[in-house]
């Protein structure tokens, strides 16, 4: 089996990993979940982390090929418009990132936003099958954590994104609108029934008890050790642990900014008459409120 090269860029302000997956053979390369970077208090925007990427593929000599969102993420703006800009390289998503549209579009009363997907210029289907130099890389439907996620399987490396956690973290929650546990479990088994030597790489690092972040297993090691999964027999026992833990988490501190962007390819709002963007933020549109 091919093993690509795999560079993790952890962003400490998010959680997030965002990676380059590269063909050693021929330069060719992906960049996954690129982060943009935003800061919730001033209402700042910036490059820092997109530009790291891009600094290290020239650093590299890498050409960049596609960039792969798994999801639209409900924790940080996707770089992945920024990006195309700079590279030109092809953006990718699940195809069923229209059923995320069409939930949020009703969510955020946005008639103009187009839920036909075609803010990326592919949309990934279960099994569909794509490039990286002399690497072939294969999509899972993998949902969940939202109604769209995916996971690549590129050579002997997965991009598992928000569905296992490094094994002392568990699992990823499923209470997001569109998530579900019991679908959340059935993906978890499908990535788990991948060949042992499998690397996974993992969208999130919460650093438990302040350790080091962390972001690569492999299938044996999550399926021998994942604190959440080896308590759970069955479906049933999965579903009931995921959804009592959901209950007592409060929603992201950026998911009504982040999927006003990311359900639009990662574009910014486009600026109004003044020259400024704004996002539109919904009152009670979500459940989760922490008030102690």
């Amino acid at each position: 089996m091919f093993k690509p090269d795999v560079q993790g860029f952890y962003d400490p302000r998010t959680g997030s990993i965002q990676y380059v997956v590269s063909d050693p053979g021929t330069g060719a390369c992906a960049i996954i979940d690129p982060v943009l970077d935003f800061d919730e208090k001033s209402g700042a925007t910036a490059t820092h982390n997109a530009d790291r990427l891009l600094a290290f593929v020239a650093e590299r000599g890498l050409n960049v090929v596609w960039i792969l969102d798994t999801h639209p993420h409900a924790d940080h703006f996707s770089a992945a418009s920024y990006l195309k800009e700079k590279t030109g390289a092809a953006t990718a998503i699940g195809e069923h990132v229209k059923d995320v549209q069409a939930l949020w579009k009703d969510i955020y009363n946005w008639p103009e936003l187009r839920t036909d997907g075609s803010q990326w210029d592919r949309l990934f289907v279960d099994g569909d099958r794509f490039t990286i130099g002399g690497i072939e890389g294969r999509v899972m439907f993998s949902p969940g954590h939202t109604l769209a996620s995916i996971t690549y399987v590129i050579g002997d490396a997965a991009f598992i994104h928000d569905t296992l956690f490094m094994p002392d973290s568990g699992t990823a929650r499923a209470d997001f609108p569109g998530g579900s546990a019991a679908a959340l479990w059935r993906s978890i088994q499908a990535i788990l029934a991948l060949p042992d030597e499998t690397r996974l790489f993992t969208g999130h690092d919460y650093q438990p008890g302040g350790r080091e972040a962390l972001w690569e297993a492999t299938v044996a090691e999550q399926r021998s050790s994942n604190s959440h999964m080896v308590r759970s027999k069955t479906e049933q026992d999965f579903v009931a642990l995921r959804e009592a833990r959901d209950r007592t988490l409060p929603m992201p501190k950026l998911i009504l900014h982040a999927l006003q962007v990311n359900t639009n390819g990662g574009r910014l709002p486009e600026p109004e008459s003044n020259g400024r963007r704004y996002l539109k933020f919904p009152l009670n549109a979500l459940p989760g409120a922490a008030w102690t």
